[in-house]
């Protein structure tokens, strides 16, 4: 179910493809992504084949207040066994008057960085990240799971933009289940080549970010969106992608011709 709710990176924790630590991070209220996603992965974690990890999920639960659980329940996008789930305990939903997307508990001070001031790039609000530094590199790879996924949910802007690349599927794609993600670095993933199909493939698959003309343009240019969705964008480009798109070497062929016949180059 593609929602708010169920996201690839929740996937992996209902084909159980998470390691045991990380899985009892998750069930504590440890990782915190956006409340919609936590809800489902707690709901999920109490039914995990390890009592203790099913446990502490449970007890996370508890900590939600209800105001909170009502309201995520009364989203339009809400999964109907989330909401079964729930109404079996009483909880219905019910409309909040503000959107909160804080974390659904509250898990104590933001985790220490690992890396210091000095080693990052000076990177503005506003613009694309630039490449890391060899030093940030070496000493986000010298962590454990648990410390990289803390890292991609809470960390900074910098550091998001390192862990994005993470060969591990499960970091990388929690780095866009970050909280503190923003568009424009969304748009800044998008044209990244050296990230794993699944990337653009999850950024495609969220409405939100695909409103995003930037974001579009992005994927539709980017060699490692799935052709499907590539062809899909197509339509919302304007003249002048498309003409810089119909000569454009590093998008497969069948996207360049689409992109001339839309344009009538062909013809001229």
């Amino acid at each position: 179910m593609d929602t708010a709710f169920r996201t690839p990176w929740v996937e992996i924790f209902r084909r159980e493809a998470a390691d045991r630590d990380v899985r009892l991070q998750a069930a504590q209220g440890m990782l915190a992504p956006r409340p919609a996603e936590q809800l489902a992965l707690l709901v999920e974690l109490t039914t995990d084949s390890d009592p203790a990890i099913a446990s502490a999920a449970e007890a996370t639960l508890t900590r939600v207040p209800r105001t909170r659980l009502e309201g995520l329940l009364a989203r339009p996008d809400a999964p109907s066994d989330i909401r079964a789930f729930f109404e079996a305990r009483g909880v219905l939903p019910a409309a909040a008057e503000d959107v909160d997307e804080s974390p659904l508990v509250d898990v104590g001070p933001e985790p220490l960085h690992v890396l210091g001031a000095d080693e990052l790039p000076n990177v503005p609000d506003d613009g694309p990240p630039d490449e890391p530094k060899t030093g940030a590199l070496q000493k986000i790879a010298q962590l454990s799971i648990p410390q990289r996924l803390g890292l991609a949910m809470k960390g900074t802007r910098e550091e998001r933009a390192i862990l994005i690349r993470d060969p591990n599927k499960l970091i990388s794609l929690a780095v866009l289940s970050s909280p503190k993600l923003t568009e424009t670095e969304v748009a800044s993933f998008a044209r990244m080549t050296s990230v794993s199909e699944e990337i653009p493939r999850t950024i495609a698959g969220t409405r939100a970010w695909v409103k995003s003309y930037a974001v579009c343009v992005a994927l539709v240019k980017n060699s490692k969106t799935p052709l499907a969705i590539s062809m899909n964008l197509l339509s919302r480009l304007n003249d002048k992608d498309l003409r810089a798109l119909a000569t454009d070497r590093n998008v497969p062929e069948v996207l360049r011709s689409t992109a001339k016949r839309k344009k009538g180059i062909e013809r001229r």
